[in-house]
């Protein structure tokens, strides 16, 4: 038989109830920390990411002051007007980014990469006060690395401000040709220099659609005047537009052609004053491509004249101009991305072919529903492609 143990021999086992604290409280640890955590990276991604709030009303914005950090920013603009609405920001005449055709009721979401500085925000109608926004220094803003340098970037730049100068100078001429058609009374040439004269001035839309007074005045839509084609305000082709393919009287519009000729003039002026810089390069196609399939071609903006698809044609040709320029600096980076964007651009001028063809034989001109869906799709895959080319490409902060 063998002896008892002494309090030297096996030690004695824990209790089964403390050892159950203990991993309860060990447990307790865990979710706690995890909790933390969670809560922790939820109020960076909120910080990060959260939409900020902005109302527009028939006369102002709610708040009619915003205080964001520099950075990528979403903002969620509500209607609560009974008309279609825009809202931009800007800096000085330049459009930063802008919302269009938001319908009454709706809300619509607007992203947009800030630096630090004060800006303005249009509210509603051209005529509303104009609401501020100060964005404030924050880590986020110079936290990318740079891929390009600016050395790479002078050639397209230079090429890019003379071809804007070039569209801008044929826009001009176009536009006094017009003008005197419509001073002589000849309607009919008239009618056909309308057409002709809208094409240069739409290639340069990526960048002239910047220019927030200018746009107003040169190419407008009417819904954002208070007495919309009534409103003496409303000016520019689309006026112009109304009196040849509406009325098709030439009666009050020389004036009109004549305040044309002289927005083109201060246009072309402004242009070839414009410092040219990488993020106008680098961004204006993807932002300009973005409100195209967002808020153009979903409102149904059909025109009078039945020039949609030369428009589109016209738009194309310049954002392949850019695509073309910035070629070169984006293959070495993102080869995957330069192909993309051939790609998408490639099937986007195959669309607007396709409809332009298909508008030549039908009974009527306008898009129908499946074919207006067919061309959003289309200009969103090319926005898609086009908006990865600021973080493709990037820049060295010292310029090199």
């Amino acid at each position: 038989m063998s002896a008892p143990e002494t309090r030297q021999g096996k030690p004695k086992a824990p209790s089964s109830g403390i050892m159950y604290l203990g991993v309860a409280g060990a447990t307790v640890l865990v979710l706690v920390a995890g909790a933390a955590f969670y809560a922790a990276t939820k109020q960076t991604r909120h910080d990060n990411v959260a939409a900020v709030p902005v109302a527009v009303t028939s006369k102002a914005c709610e708040p009619n002051s915003l205080s964001v950090p520099a950075g990528e920013r979403t903002f969620e603009i509500s209607n609560k007007s009974e008309r279609p609405v825009e809202w931009e920001v800007l800096d000085g005449v330049m459009v930063l980014a802008e919302r269009e055709n938001i319908a009454p009721g709706f809300k619509q979401t607007l992203k947009v990469r800030l630096a630090p500085g004060t800006y303005e925000v249009t509210c509603g109608l051209l005529s509303n006060p104009r609401g501020t926004l100060l964005v404030t220094p924050s880590q986020e803003a110079n936290a990318e690395p740079p891929k390009a340098t600016m050395r790479a970037l002078l050639g397209p730049m230079g090429e890019y401000k003379f071809y804007l100068g070039r569209q801008s100078s044929a826009a001009l001429r176009d536009a006094q040709e017009l003008a005197d058609a419509i001073e002589a009374g000849d309607l009919a040439k008239a009618q056909a220099l309308y057409i002709i004269a809208r094409q240069p001035y739409k290639r340069i839309e990526p960048v002239v659609h910047r220019f927030a007074d200018l746009q107003n005045a040169i190419d407008p839509v009417a819904d954002y005047f208070e007495k919309r084609e009534n409103d003496p305000a409303f000016v520019g082709y689309h006026r112009i537009e109304r009196g040849l393919f509406v009325t098709k009287s030439l009666d009050g519009l020389s004036p009109i052609a004549d305040r044309l000729v002289a927005d083109l003039t201060t246009l072309n002026e402004r242009l070839k004053a414009m410092k040219m810089t990488p993020g106008i390069l680098i961004d204006s196609a993807g932002n300009f491509t973005t409100q195209l399939s967002r808020d153009r071609l979903p409102a149904k903006n059909d025109s009078i004249a039945e020039t949609d698809m030369t428009d589109l044609e016209a738009n194309l040709d310049g954002i392949d101009k850019i695509v073309g320029l910035l070629r070169p600096v984006v293959k070495p980076v993102n080869p995957d991305l330069a192909h993309k964007i051939d790609a998408t651009l490639t099937a986007t001028k195959d669309e607007v072919a396709k409809q332009k063809s298909d508008a030549a034989t039908a009974s009527s001109t306008s898009a129908s529903p499946s074919q207006r869906k067919e061309l959003t799709a289309a200009f969103t895959n090319l926005a898609d492609a086009l908006n990865e080319l600021p973080s493709a490409i990037g820049m060295n902060s010292n310029g090199t």
